[in-house]
């Protein structure tokens, strides 16, 4: 089946009690059984849920995995992968990172024991000299929140196959299955804030992991049900409703995301631009590989460096909202350096290159010549 065929199919099965053709919302908590034990397959809605069964199916199908878990948050789907830790682990990840995960490794984990190395994902061999005796896990965006940095998923798995006790988890938020499949090049887990493109329409907060091995599954899922970070069945159907329209919403991301990109480097008040798409992007040749698009994420900078002249922008947009998040219908303008990435020291910002003035755009699905008009009188 088609990539764009399996989209609409994925995880739906017609309802064998009515034939509906959308999974229903079964909004119960517990499940009546014939007798102790004997049961439907469903006992405790904290366990199992058919609406999230044919989520997590929808999941696994997309990403081109043979498992998926749904969580109530990307948040919790990443704390899920570090309790698979145990004190004294140790765990390698980029420096260019979406500020939540970073609070998460810094702010909990590190007081449970485990160590986090920051390098420079883009350059494999900064992973490779990081791994020691206690590595257990590396931890890898690709593009990278907000700077879009590329990193080579399959190289850096050839890294990992070395040491059979790290596993290698890829953030593909920025990217959706519909553009790039990490289990496809290796990876032992996907990871998805699934309220970004996977919903699509700002209206949910959910996460998912996807992954191949069934034993991995098995303690994930274990985790998942004992720790109890579980989405609602009302938010497993309107992520299944979201992902029947993943690949037309993405076509348009890319193309209006490309637009603006090429617009945003011709503009004479503008300095930088970061965005995969562009031959002179670091790792573009990468990106092109493994990528089937560049997206709709793009960040830059102006050439007046100061933040008062970020911030006129950020405040003079009509069509762009200044909101945190991404990933949905609507276009949003964002400053990570205050908001999506707040929780990050100003010197370890800097020091990796995300300024006081980026403006991070999620670019969304509206007319584009409205969307470059508004950057333009905002721009000035």
């Amino acid at each position: 089946m088609r990539k764009d065929t399996l989209i609409i199919h994925a995880g739906a099965h017609p309802d064998p009690s009515t034939g509906a053709i959308m999974t229903p919302i079964f909004q119960t908590s517990t499940y009546v059984q014939e007798a102790p034990g004997v049961n439907k397959g469903f006992e405790y809605a904290r366990s199992q849920n058919p609406t999230r069964q044919a989520l997590e199916e929808a999941f696994a199908q997309i990403e081109g995995g043979r498992y998926g878990l749904a969580f109530s948050s990307g948040v919790a789907a990443t704390d899920a992968v570090l309790r698979l830790l145990s004190p004294g682990d140790e765990v390698i990840c980029g420096n260019d990172m979406y500020g939540g995960t970073y609070r998460l490794f810094t702010k909990v984990y590190e007081r449970f024991g485990l160590k986090f190395h920051y390098v420079n994902t883009q350059e494999v061999g900064q992973i490779e000299a990081a791994i020691n005796e206690r590595t257990r896990l590396i931890w890898i965006e690709t593009p990278t929140n907000p700077l879009m940095n590329i990193t080579d998923i399959a190289a850096v798995v050839t890294i990992a196959r070395k040491h059979p006790d790290i596993l290698v988890t890829v953030d593909n938020t920025f990217a959706s299955p519909y553009l790039q499949n990490p289990l496809k090049l290796g990876a032992d887990i996907v990871m998805h804030s699934a309220t970004k493109y996977l919903g699509g329409h700002s209206d949910v907060i959910q996460g998912a992991l996807m992954l191949n091995d069934a034993a991995l599954r098995e303690r994930l899922y274990f985790i998942q049900k004992s720790c109890g970070a579980v989405p609602g069945p009302m938010d497993c159907f309107l992520v299944l409703r979201g992902i029947k329209t993943l690949h037309v919403r993405m076509e348009r991301h890319c193309a209006n995301g490309e637009r603006i990109a090429h617009w945003l480097r011709a503009h004479s008040k503008v300095d930088r631009v970061y965005w995969p798409g562009f031959t002179d992007h670091p790792n573009h040749d990468i990106a092109r590989a493994q990528m089937r698009g560049f997206g709709g994420m793009i960040s830059f900078t102006l050439k007046d460096e100061s933040t008062e002249a970020a911030m006129n922008v950020l405040s003079s947009t009509k069509v762009f909202s200044l909101a945190e998040s991404l990933g949905g219908v609507e276009s949003l303008i964002n400053h990570p350096a205050t908001m999506t990435h707040a929780s990050i020291p100003r010197e370890e910002r800097l020091k990796n290159g995300l300024s006081d003035g980026l403006i991070r755009l999620s670019v969304g699905i509206e007319d584009v010549e409205d969307l470059i008009e508004d950057l333009g009188q905002a721009i000035g």
